[in-house]
């Protein structure tokens, strides 16, 4: 057993899906969810920038006694995995979950035609990620496509209407010329906008999301590593901690929407980190 809080990282809002299956997944586990918002979105910074930005917020969240880091973000896991793992796993024994991963695992699993769809920011598709956790599967097709302006919409917490829609279907062309039959949401602000992708891809598509993907693999690393928290005792219940870098006002409406009363106050930390130097 260990009763320290579980580490959720992600540049914005958009990890709090994965906040909410962990919660759903893990009801006895702590959380403490930073969102990078001082710096949101990653998808089109530079990745060496993301890289460092991500790596000073997992510093953050080590700092305070996490005992297990999940990276609820696509571009920072792209960007970032490896130097993760090497800090925090190889060096201070504290387990990483990334989140491509576990959806590449669960599109193999659901496609039925071999035709594969993954969509993201910019950075994640140029990094190829998913195209790399697929490579190993036979007869596979891959084809992927940025959806830059999706993450700015939800960061206004904007996830229906016709603006998004339009914007849905200039994107989705490609996607549904290849006649893919699975769809990899290759950014964890995108769950928030299954109505419209859904709508515009067709009930035929089947949606993959990295939230419930990401809590199956962190119950597991959990349970495999002993490192489950205790049952609480009746009356009592767990306490959640949202931190946010700054220039986030929105952040608590937006999160508390999105992810419901678990949000009850929101906390402003300071992250060593400028704009320059990336």
């Amino acid at each position: 057993m260990d009763n320290a809080p579980i580490g959720i990282f992600d540049s914005g809002l958009g990890g709090l899906t994965v906040a909410r299956a962990i919660i759903d997944k893990l009801p006895d586990e702590e959380i403490c969810y930073l969102g990078d918002t001082a710096h949101t979105p990653y998808g089109s910074r530079p990745i060496a920038q993301a890289r460092r930005f991500t790596l000073e917020c997992l510093d953050a969240l080590a700092s305070r006694g996490v005992k297990a880091l999940v990276i609820a973000c696509n571009t920072a896991t792209a960007a970032a995995i490896s130097d993760a793992r090497e800090r925090y796993w190889i060096d201070a024994r504290i387990p990483v979950i990334e989140v491509i991963t576990p959806a590449a695992r669960r599109a193999v699993a659901t496609t039925r035609n071999r035709r594969v769809g993954v969509i993201g920011t910019e950075a994640t598709i140029q990094s190829e990620a998913y195209r790399h956790a697929l490579a190993a599967v036979p007869g596979l097709t891959v084809v992927e496509q940025a959806c830059p302006q999706f993450v700015e919409f939800v960061e206004r917490g904007v996830t229906t209407g016709p603006e998004l829609e339009a914007v849905a279907r200039e994107y989705f062309e490609p996607l549904k010329a290849a006649e893919i039959d699975t769809l990899v949401l290759g950014c964890t602000h995108y769950p928030l906008l299954t109505g419209v992708i859904g709508r515009v891809m067709g009930d035929s598509v089947s949606l993959v999301t990295s939230s419930e993907a990401t809590a199956n693999a962190t119950y597991n690393e959990l349970v495999d590593r002993g490192l489950l928290h205790e049952p609480w005792a009746e009356g009592r219940a767990p306490s959640h901690r949202f931190l946010t870098t700054g220039a986030g006002e929105s952040f608590p409406r937006l999160a508390r929407r999105f992810l419901g009363p678990e949000v009850a106050r929101v906390d402003e930390i300071a992250i060593d980190s400028t704009e320059t130097g990336a």
